[in-house]
Order: structure tokens, then sequence, then C-alpha cells
């Protein structure tokens, strides 16, 4: 479904009910889409947004999914390293804490920032959100915390700390004996869990239902 291109004046009001194309800066009326209806640029092509049925619900589940994940994916041992007859258990923690033992205090920091404080705060505020959306209490609140998301979001790198187990664990595979752990696979379904939130909690129904023109996000 493509969205109408402009062709005459606007009212004040009918500017509300704009919204342009990231791709090629096209401004459009915003068009009344049905629950799995997608909507385009009709000059690009480009999918501006995707309306989803139930979308608050469907979020607020993966959201304490994710939340549930968060602990056993930073705390349980990622692999179990057996190297000379010594037998080590890693975790994200730990690794945070032998980067700051070890001198590089600046990288730990780093590391624990996007690795584990930023995606705890973002399913914080995500959570938050969305339970304001739910009992319809402190939507200003909720469209303080939206924002404070949205300017996070670059700095959670779930998916960079990953790789760079993957790449330590090709690497040490030929030198010890090596073990995946529970925290690995708890690690793994965090990641993913929050991949199909980002794709879940669509953005528009969000700004719609905090600012209160969506009566139904919340169903």
């Amino acid at each position: 479904m493509a969205g109408p291109a402009l062709s005459e004046p606007l009212s004040e009001l009918e500017l509300k009910q704009l919204i342009a194309c990231h791709e090629c800066d096209l401004l459009l009326r915003k068009p009344d889409a049905a629950a799995g209806e997608r909507v385009e640029c009709p000059r690009c092509g480009y999918e501006l947004y995707t309306h989803r049925a139930q979308v608050v619900r469907r979020s607020m589940a993966l959201v304490l999914a994710a939340l549930l994940l968060y602990v056993p994916a930073n705390f349980l041992p990622i692999m179990q390293l057996n190297l000379l007859g010594q037998a080590t258990e890693d975790t994200v923690w730990t690794g945070v804490l032998g980067l700051y033992n070890s001198g590089m205090q600046s990288v730990a920091v780093v590391v624990f920032l996007c690795s584990m404080a930023v995606p705890l705060l973002k399913l914080l505020c995500q959570f938050a959100v969305l339970l304001s959306i739910r009992l319809d209490i402190g939507r200003s609140y909720g469209l303080l915390l939206y924002r404070i998301y949205h300017h996070m979001r670059e700095w959670g790198m779930l998916e960079v700390y990953l790789m760079g187990i993957l790449v330590a664990i090709v690497k040490l595979v030929d030198l010890a004996d090596l073990s995946i752990g529970l925290g690995l696979l708890c690690f793994v379904a965090l990641l993913l869990v929050q991949v199909w939130l980002e794709v879940t909690m669509s953005p528009h129904q969000i700004w719609e239902a905090l600012s209160g023109e969506d009566a139904h996000a919340g169903d």
C-alpha cells in the first residue's frame, strides 16, 4: 500500500498527519493502515512502516523474555577452558573484570556499557514505555523514556560482543579443551529476542499510542 503524495496546501491540522520518506524525503499524507498492512513510498518504494496487530502485548511478552534471559546471559559461563590442568569458566561479567584488572580500564568500561549496561537500560525503557501504554498512566514520562531509548539504540552492541566470542572460540579451540557453556546459549537467545523485539515494536504505533492517537495499540 502506497501513501498518497501531497499536491495541494494543507491546514495546520492536516500538517500533523504528514510523514516523510526516510530515503527520498517525499512528504506524504499518513494513510490509515489495517493490521498487517505495509505502507510504502509511492516514489521510491521504501517501506515507511508496517501496522502490526497487538503490538503492545507482543512487545511486552518479548521484553519480559529478554529481561529473564539477561541475568543468565551475562553471569552464567559462556565457555569452560581446561589448559594444562587448570580449568576456568568465563562469563561476560568476568570478562569485564579481567580487562579492568589487567590495566585496560577504559576498554573495560566500554565493554561494560555496550554489552551489559546499555542493553539493560534499553530493555527497562521499553518495558516502562509499554507499561505506560498498557495501563494508560504516565504517558508523558513514556514519551521521554522512548526518546531516551532511541538515543541508546546504537550503543547496545550485543552482536559485536557475540562476534568477539565466536572469534575467541575459534582461536582457543586448538589450544585448550573448550566446551560451550549455558551462558552462551542464553546470550544468543537474548540477542535474537532483542532483534525480534525491534521488529515487533513498531515505532510509529508506539509514538501514536503514547500521544493518544492510537486507542487500540494496547489491545
